[in-house]
């Protein structure tokens, strides 16, 4: 059913049609958006993956808990995203989304009950990060609360990150740099600047999931008022840094492991045969609102493939670091 039972809120920042259904535990799943949980899954796992050769032994009930916070976190910047584009008339029907990435625009439900499930996925994220404090002290709190600041002005406020041409770098950064950062720490005790570094190939990633979403939606964004990156640069241009930029996130993984992880070098060909069909199949996508949802499931594929691989090598070059 069309959510336009609920139209009344829709273009405002708050309200509640009379007929308005409530959120199941379906749409809150959905709402969470599980496809898109690579972004938070795989810095993590490079971090254990870091930890565990650089300043073994690493708690699995760390590195578990680590990993849930950082889930939740995921689900609400996808939750606090789809409630903001609803409520100002960013999203529609005909937008070339699968109904079951659109909650709010394909269901009769109050919007402002998505509102409260990001702020609860907030909430138990950092309900969580006492666990974390208490092991490893109070950095990898403000590593977080910074990430919880950029996750709310990423879809909050007048002008939200997400309608200016960074949206791209503040999410690789904070999904695909402050996790990793924040995480080895926790599991290390230890704040290691080439945590960050090794996350470069996350923050690639990551900032190539939203560039996907972005150029695929440049038509509907220049209608909201968006400024995207792919919107001043045009789905021409856009494509082409997006390929330069797909290339950029293979080869450094591969100078990565040469650098740091040599003995690692023995995973890269298995992950360059695993991912080259993906990333083929990436690289053509015209990257077109109507290939919206093809192309966002290749991005993640691409993310998974890579990013496992990436934390192989890893683990696999352990023997050859210098600590």
């Amino acid at each position: 059913m069309s959510a336009e039972a609920c139209g009344s809120i829709k273009g405002s920042s708050e309200g509640k049609g009379p007929s308005c259904g409530r959120l199941t535990a379906r749409m809150a799943m959905q709402l969470a958006a599980p496809h898109t949980w690579p972004a938070a899954i795989l810095p993590v796992l490079v971090a254990v993956a870091a930890a565990a050769v650089t300043k073994p032994p690493v708690s699995v009930t760390m590195a578990c808990v680590l990993l849930v916070i950082c889930v939740l976190m995921q689900a609400a910047v996808n939750t606090f995203n789809d409630y903001y584009d609803y409520v100002k008339g960013a999203d529609s029907a005909d937008d070339n989304v699968d109904p079951t990435d659109a909650v709010l625009v394909y269901n009769n439900v109050d919007p402002r009950s998505a509102k409260r499930l990001a702020v609860g996925f907030l909430v138990a994220a950092f309900a969580l990060g006492g666990y974390v404090i208490w092991v490893a002290g109070w950095v990898p709190l403000a590593i977080g609360v910074v990430g919880a600041a950029f996750t709310v002005l990423y879809s909050a406020g007048k002008t939200p990150l997400s309608y200016l041409p960074v949206g791209e770098a503040v999410s690789g950064l904070v999904m695909g740099g402050l996790i990793p950062l924040a995480c080895y720490q926790a599991l290390t005790g230890t704040l290691d600047a080439r945590a960050l570094l090794w996350a470069a190939p996350t923050i690639v990633g990551v900032g190539l999931i939203m560039m996907t979403n972005n150029t695929c939606d440049v038509e509907k964004d220049v209608e909201a008022g968006r400024r995207t990156l792919p919107v001043l640069l045009g789905r021409e241009r856009a494509r082409r840094l997006y390929h330069g930029l797909v290339a950029a996130w293979i080869a450094a993984i591969v100078a990565i492991v040469a650098a740091f992880f040599p003995h690692g070098l023995a995973v890269v060909p298995f992950m360059l045969l695993a991912a080259y069909p993906l990333v083929s199949a990436l690289m053509r996508n015209p990257l077109s609102p109507a290939s919206r949802i093809g192309a966002m499931a290749q991005i993640c594929g691409v993310n998974v493939a890579l990013g496992a691989f990436y934390a192989a090598a890893i683990l696999a070059g352990g023997a050859a670091v210098t600590v």
